[in-house]
């Protein structure tokens, strides 16, 4: 995919190391994050702009137009959710980063099995 039909804040983060992985992450969860306010916003819009145009339309009369935009504003509402759950999934992207590569990233210090350096 060419880099101007990618999401620019994520497609100009270069993979280079812990950092640029959590920027990565951090990136991700907020975009997803804004999506998912975007589309329940949205769902709540469209139900009211659809219910409203049942008035005075001739095409419309006699059919059920608030369960058909119910409909419409529930794909709406998983859509949002799903989005919430991409956030969740960039958070837990991060964590298993850090679990899978923590003792690469921060090795522990090991004490030496035998002291020379012994004062007594």
């Amino acid at each position: 995919m060419s880099g101007n039909k990618r999401i620019p804040e994520l497609s100009n983060i270069e993979f280079t190391g812990a950092k640029s992985i959590t920027a990565y992450s951090q990136a991700s969860r907020s975009i997803c994050r804004d999506l998912s306010m975007e589309f329940e916003m949205a769902a709540d819009e469209v139900y009211g702009a659809l219910v409203a145009s049942q008035k005075g339309h001739p095409a419309l009369f006699g059919v059920d137009v608030k369960m058909r935009a119910r409909r419409v504003r529930n794909r709406l509402r998983r859509a949002s959710e799903h989005a919430k759950g991409a956030a969740v999934e960039a958070v837990k992207f991060h964590n298993q980063f850090r679990t899978e590569f923590a003792d690469i990233l921060n090795p522990p210090k090991r004490k030496p099995k035998f002291d020379f350096k012994d004062d007594a």
